[in-house]
């Protein structure tokens, strides 16, 4: 797994790509929303379209991330879920998530 974070305005937009299986990067992407959060940067959109694959461990990351963000009062969306929609379907965590079709979306949503 691969991230890329940036401000679109208030919003931090993290750009994930590869496989998420846990290991190191998820610790990273952990450690970087703490730092917006510290930084007063609340709402997040988590943008997928260029992941290939999540196992449980991913599932675990996105969960955590959600539980962060909302601890500390904002919102996280999930923006192009097509390619792990099964498995959020199938573990019924599609209603836990706030999720759009398109970044545009997501970011419009927030604003």
């Amino acid at each position: 797994m691969k991230f890329e974070d940036h401000l679109e305005g208030d919003v931090v937009v993290i750009d994930v790509s590869g496989k998420i299986m846990g290991g190191e990067e998820t610790t990273l992407f952990h450690g970087r929303i703490h730092e917006y959060i510290q930084q007063n940067k609340k709402n997040f959109v988590i943008d997928l379209t260029k992941v290939d694959w999540m196992n449980s461990v991913g599932l675990g990351m996105l969960i955590s991330a959600l539980t962060t963000v909302k601890n500390a009062g904002g919102r996280l969306t999930l923006a192009n879920i097509t390619k792990i929609q099964s498995i959020l379907t199938i573990t019924r965590l599609i209603s836990v998530f706030e999720h759009y079709d398109t970044r545009k979306d997501a970011l419009k949503a927030l604003a």
